[in-house]
């Protein structure tokens, strides 16, 4: 069985993007986003200085997190070891991107949908060779089969001392390095300033290229903007306070400028996963919550199932209809959002907790029939019994969804554990709030007295729940993938 892979040969790659122009030809990839690209570092001071270039672009991975996470399939490992997508599928949720090391999917800006390199697939079908493979005028980049010894891409590997990137992904790539250097490979050896060659797209494009204007100003300047405003000031001093400046420079420079920089880099993707999500994450967990003090107060025989807490039900209702609203908006073709139920890839977190809020849903709403249509008393008890459980799984499934985006490491090293208490956390304090607010607002003798203190005392544990959820995220997602 044939098996594709590709190595990238930095003995000889001299940087002129002529991968990234023949594959955004061949694939008519928008302005803004690539398939493939290539990463300039710089190291060292002049005129001891040196320049690398990092190719980059899906490796595709025997162990592909991508396909794993997708709830449709959109993303699927071939037979030949390429891992390839399907437009018609992709609903536009932006989990293949989190879960990818690699940083090698993009939103599709004319699509709303995924998208990467597939290996020139179309070509491979007909004997081919990827376009990026044709055009590399120094033949860096060699495809071919893995899994025969007599290729010409094994017998580099074999011939070579090789690298990958993150191996500690487990995710396997297919695509390897000659001669690689540690700051080629690790996002965190080199620095994005924001201030190097062709940086005017770095606050974002593709799925936030509206965002990028807003973000323009909050490239990694202010050093730069000073130590321009001491040189200028430096030609008019005296000789005492030009030595003085010139000293504030120097230890300016030596705490801002790293061992290595990027002076070319493909712009960043932003934040993936923003305020919906933190939105939802508080919604679901007060539905949950609430409905488990409930369901529990009623088992140990300490309330009735009465109309308060038929409203209590009414009301976890309604915030996992705003949970469903928001995953819904978040989504880049939200019409699609029905493809989650009927296409599903059930290695999926977003699949497995679509259908734990469904049935989540139905119980509750089977509490509201018996107790409408005032059927016995016991079959709530029984109904608590199933959905106790779900309500559970609503408010903390989406701990294993981060643990899939394998390309977040807070997320993908979060154990079992840490995300049940994480999750069990939030339930009791978003569920504790709405449950204490709720029994006040029907308690007439604490109405008047505490009601107004207890609704701002909720109101503000909300805000300050969501934004700490809120920066949680945002920070997981700050760190550079490439």
């Amino acid at each position: 069985m044939v098996n594709f892979g590709f190595v990238i040969d930095n003995r000889t790659c001299i940087g002129c993007h002529a991968c990234t122009v023949a594959c955004k030809s061949e694939h008519d990839v928008p302005i803004g986003v690539n398939r493939t690209h290539v990463k300039y570092i710089e190291k060292g001071e002049y005129p001891n200085s040196t320049r690398e270039f990092s190719v980059h672009r899906c490796n595709h991975c025997e162990d592909s997190p991508c396909a794993t996470i997708c709830p449709t399939s959109a993303l699927y490992p071939r037979e030949d070891g390429i891992v390839d997508f399907d437009d018609e599928r992709c609903i536009g949720c932006k989990s293949c991107m989190q879960a990818c090391p690699y940083d090698a999917l993009y939103i599709d800006p004319n699509k709303g949908t995924a998208a990467k390199c597939n290996y020139c697939a179309h070509r491979i079908e007909n004997s081919y060779e990827p376009a990026c493979v044709v055009v590399c005028p120094t033949e860096s980049i060699i495809s071919g089969d893995l899994d025969n010894p007599n290729s010409t891409i094994s017998q580099r590997i074999q011939e070579n001392d090789v690298r990958v990137r993150k191996p500690e992904s487990g995710a396997k790539p297919n695509l390897f390095y000659v001669q690689a250097s540690d700051e080629m490979l690790d996002p965190a050896a080199t620095l994005r300033t924001g201030s190097g060659m062709w940086t005017s797209q770095e606050g974002g494009v593709g799925h936030f290229a509206k965002y990028a204007d807003n973000r323009l100003h909050q490239a990694d300047t202010p050093s730069m903007i000073v130590q321009l405003a001491l040189e200028m000031k430096a030609k008019d001093a005296n000789p005492r306070d030009r030595a003085i400046i010139h000293d504030v420079m120097e230890k300016l420079g030596s705490e801002t400028t790293p061992k290595a920089t990027r002076s070319y880099d493909a712009p960043s993707k932003g934040i993936l996963w923003d305020w919906e999500v933190a939105g939802y994450l508080v919604t679901k967990s007060a539905a949950a919550g609430l409905y488990i003090l409930l369901m529990a107060s009623i088992l140990l025989g300490k309330l009735e199932f009465d109309t308060i807490v038929a409203i209590g039900i009414a009301l976890s209702i309604a915030l996992l209809g705003l949970t469903g609203a928001l995953l819904i908006h978040d989504l880049d073709k939200p019409m699609r959002f029905i493809y989650v139920l009927l296409r599903p890839n059930w290695s999926s977190w977003l699949v497995r907790g679509g259908f734990t809020l469904g049935a989540f849903g139905a119980l509750m709403t089977l509490h509201l029939a018996i107790f409408v249509l005032d059927l016995p008393v016991e079959l709530h008890k029984w109904t608590a019994i199933a959905g106790i459980p779900a309500a559970w799984l609503t408010g903390s499934y989406t701990g294993w969804l981060f643990k899939q985006a394998r390309g977040r490491v807070v997320w993908a090293n979060k154990s079992n554990t840490s995300i049940i208490l994480t999750g069990s956390t939030e339930m009791l304090f978003f569920g504790g709030l709405a449950f204490i607010s709720l029994f006040i607002f029907f308690q007439q003798s604490l109405k008047g007295t505490f009601f107004l203190p207890a609704i701002a005392v909720s109101l503000i544990g909300f805000w300050f729940g969501y934004q700490h959820i809120l920066h949680g995220l945002r920070e997981a997602q700050a760190a550079p993938l490439l």
